[in-house]
């Protein structure tokens, strides 16, 4: 009887992929455990065992699988189901979802080795050069990596050179697959078993007398043991004892003490939880109790709560419930700086149940969690992270909250899979039966929708925390200030009269801006050129810190030009303001006070958010100027003035969203203004004071913003009304970008008719040398999903098979909104 299995590997295949395994392989082996298989030519991938069974491959012999690499599952059930549901609606593989979920240090890969084939001689004069610079370092070690050849070489594409060497037989290939992840331990030292009795003891003291710094080391390790009654670490008796290492390592080679090693985790909560959690105030107490009726009827609720109306002390109630019942809980988190604040929140109500799981979080830190997650153990109930903790091995989920659930940041856009956070954590809460709570000041228009629709239950918070009144917010028109000469710089005489005020009465001040670098474009006043990006359609970005013109698209640099390339004159302005400029200015403008940056720029370390945010908590700062970063329900105490720069590259931007976006935007932000008793005021510069949305932002008038979006939604078939998938074509030759897309787009609208938008090339149609080409593809609400999707698959596959076409890469993004 032949046993296979079938496995996932970390690639973008269509289907799972049979190896074949002995009969006792069969029997120990179970769905999810890792194994180490051979693909295409010579290639080791780590995969997981999907299915265990008896039918071997139609299309292909079955290989045998490498090596077996974990005694137990490292995935669950319920996750594989959630991961095929993914893979299912954004279409995509479920290797790109596996990707995605493991951390990497999970991912075993094989490195390829070169080593000297001892059974040729060959005469140097035989090799080029460079084969020669590889031959030689061979003779004086056994292997080398492909990276090592790459430092020895100093250029990137060495695979030809090896191939040479190959060819002539001097080198031979093989894969060495290693482990990635490595436990962190900790070095700890206790007295030697042979002087652990009295007399001994004695005797040793009286051996050391003439060593006074050794026997201070063994006096102190005894108090220390009789005192703690846990294990030493060695760098806990260093400290105490006053001693250097040296004299512990002295003593551990006389065997006086021993050393041992014990596995740590890499992230530590030091201190108590506190678990008398804040008393609601009544207000917040008639929410919570709305929040359980719901839940006894929906599975999902949405809380629409002002800013600041306290609906994180909500939260705390909510999950304590859920603990109580011996539940996970799972906080979803839009942006890895609000983790920060967060964290140290609840880690005051929760102690150790809080595990926090992020992209900044090192591979290592992240097979902790995932190992505490898998054994459900004390310190993973309370899982806080942004969008990729959803793909998590939960145990016993209870309730997921998805906080601040309209930010653009839960979908993710690059590398498949393209899932939107908000979306998936209702289906994976499906899955175990749990409850969702969407919470937000300024919901998204779909959950808004769905919530007066019936199909979420919606809970309200119409008043902040304490009574504080919204805050007060004043739109100045730019175009007037300009005429009557009333600008310093970028800022209008009003904000400056406010900002004077708010400084002197000791509070804090937030300005906003949403572009980072000094100015997004350089231009010679003389013939107009502008410095381009040579490998995208967009111009440089001028960054000062570094003195240099910089592409956000592709990460290209380049040197400050100081004359003009097309015309020669040293006579380069520089145009529009990021929040470099402002800083420039508000230190100008404020030289004795603090003022700090928060952007992509600053923030780039694992602790640049902590940083910032605790010196801005600390009032060591002043002023913070800084992009979105900011609006994502950060709490400050003492911020009473924020001011918003420029409100129009908001408003102007091409996209359905774009109004709805920035009316969120807006009152986020604003939202940061006056939280504890004071009431707040926010200043909106603009050249357009009478637009709509500055109306509605500056009344907080949620509900006419939703009604007057809705309208225009249905009018022109947008979502929530109708879905939309977006498909792009990316290639370097222009042409064969265009004829790919009138092909893709011509066989769509055979099926869908007028509901196909496109092929149009987006404002920055080139990025990294590749073309993008979109298609938008309407779904109205009677048409099936599903059929849709198999329909685009269909023309996908007989796209693919057109030889031409094959190397055109095509986007599939399923709700790309």
């Amino acid at each position: 009887m032949l046993h296979f299995i079938d496995v996932i590997l970390p690639i973008p295949l269509q289907k799972a992929f049979t190896y074949h395994i002995t009969e006792a392989e069969a029997e120990f082996l179970s769905v999810g455990m890792r194994v180490a298989v051979p693909f295409g030519k010579s290639k080791i991938y780590t995969a997981l065992v999907y299915s265990i069974h008896q039918n071997p491959p139609l299309a292909y012999d079955a290989k045998t699988i490498h090596q077996i690499i974990d005694d137990t599952p490292v995935i669950v059930a319920s996750q594989l189901k959630h991961w095929e549901w993914i893979a299912n609606y954004y279409m995509c593989s479920l290797g790109e979802v596996m990707r995605a979920a493991m951390p990497n240090a999970f991912m075993l890969e094989s490195e390829t080795m070169i080593s000297k084939n001892e059974k040729t001689e060959i005469l140097d004069s035989e090799l080029k050069d460079e084969e020669y610079l590889i031959y030689e370092a061979l003779s004086r070690q056994s292997s080398l990596k492909i990276q090592d050849v790459v430092s020895i070489l100093d250029k990137k594409r060495v695979l030809p050179i090896i191939n040479g060497l190959v060819k002539k037989g001097v080198v031979n290939l093989h894969e060495e697959i290693y482990e990635k992840y490595t436990p962190k331990l900790v070095r700890y030292v206790k007295l030697h078993h042979n002087h652990k009795s009295s007399e001994k003891l004695q005797e040793l003291l009286e051996v050391l007398s003439r060593a006074p710094k050794q026997r201070e080391v063994v006096l102190t390790l005894f108090t220390m043991e009789a005192a703690l009654k846990k294990p030493i670490k060695v760098a806990e008796l260093a400290e105490k004892s006053g001693a250097s290492t040296s004299i512990i390592k002295a003593l551990i080679d006389k065997s006086i003490l021993e050393e041992y090693h014990l596995q740590m985790d890499r992230v530590q909560f030091e201190g108590e939880g506190d678990a008398s959690a804040k008393r609601l105030s009544e207000v917040q107490q008639l929410a919570y109790d709305e929040v359980e009726a719901v839940f006894q009827e929906k599975p999902v609720a949405l809380l629409y709560g002002v800013t600041s109306s306290g609906k994180t002390e909500i939260y705390v109630q909510l999950i304590q419930k859920q603990l109580d019942l011996g539940k996970q809980v799972l906080y979803l988190l839009p942006e890895i700086a609000l983790t920060t604040q967060l964290v140290n929140r609840l880690q005051i109500y929760f102690g150790e149940k809080v595990a926090v799981f992020h992209s900044r979080y090192s591979g290592n830190e992240r097979v902790e969690v995932w190992q505490n997650m898998l054994a459900n153990s004390e310190k993973a109930q309370v899982v806080i992270g942004a969008r990729s903790s959803l793909l998590l091995p939960f145990r016993n989920l209870g309730l997921i909250i998805v906080d601040e659930e309209h930010e653009q940041s839960y979908k993710q856009f690059d590398p498949a899979p393209r899932y939107h956070a908000r979306d998936a954590a209702i289906v994976l809460a499906n899955i175990f039966k749990a409850k969702t709570l969407l919470g937000s000041a300024t919901p998204s228009l779909e959950s808004y929708f769905n919530a007066r629709q019936g199909k979420y239950g919606l809970v309200e918070l119409k008043t902040r925390f304490n009574n504080v009144l919204m805050p007060d917010i004043e739109l100045v028109d730019l175009a007037d200030k300009y005429k009557r000469k009333r600008m310093k710089g970028h800022f209008s005489d009003r904000l400056i009269e406010e900002m004077t005020e708010t400084l002197d009465e000791g509070f804090q001040i937030i300005l906003f801006q949403n572009r980072r670098g000094f100015s997004p474009i350089i231009e010679c006043t003389t013939c107009g050129t502008s410095p381009q990006c040579p490998n995208c359609d967009v111009s440089l970005t001028y960054h000062q810190y570094r003195d240099q013109l910089r592409c956000h698209y592709c990460g290209y640099n380049s040197a400050m030009l100081q004359t003009c390339q097309a015309c020669g004159n040293a006579t380069l302005d520089t145009k529009g303001f990021g929040t470099e400029q402002i800083e420039a200015e508000v230190k100008t403008l404020f030289p004795d006070k603090k003022v700090a940056r928060m952007d992509l720029d600053t923030t780039r370390g694992k602790y640049g958010f902590e940083k910032i945010i605790t010196g801005f908590e600390q009032r060591e700062v002043d002023i913070l100027v800084g992009t979105q970063m900011l609006t994502k329900g950060l709490d400050f105490r003492y911020v009473k003035l924020v001011g918003i720069m420029n409100a129009d590259n908001l408003l102007n931007f091409p996209d359905f969203r774009a109004h709805e976006r920035s009316y969120q935007l807006m009152a986020q932000v604003s939202g940061r203004a006056g939280r504890t008793d004071l009431r707040g005021k926010v200043l909106i510069q603009t050249y357009n004071p009478h637009h709509n949305i500055l109306q509605q932002v500056s009344t907080n008038a949620y509900e006419a913003m939703f009604t007057e979006q809705m309208n225009e939604r249905h009018n022109f078939k947008y979502p929530p009304i109708y879905r939309l998938i977006k498909i792009t074509f990316k290639h370097k030759d222009y042409n064969r970008v265009n004829l790919a897309a009138d092909w893709y787009a011509t066989s769509l609208k055979q099926l869908f008719k007028t509901n196909v938008l496109g092929p149009e090339f987006p404002p920055v149609s080139r990025i990294r040398n590749l073309y993008h080409k979109n298609i938008i593809i309407k779904i109205p609400p009677q048409q099936s999903l599903a059929r849709t999707k198999e329909a685009i698959i269909k023309i996908d596959n007989s796209f693919n098979a057109v030889k031409d076409f094959r190397s055109v890469r095509v986007v599939i993004n399923v709700d790309n909104y």
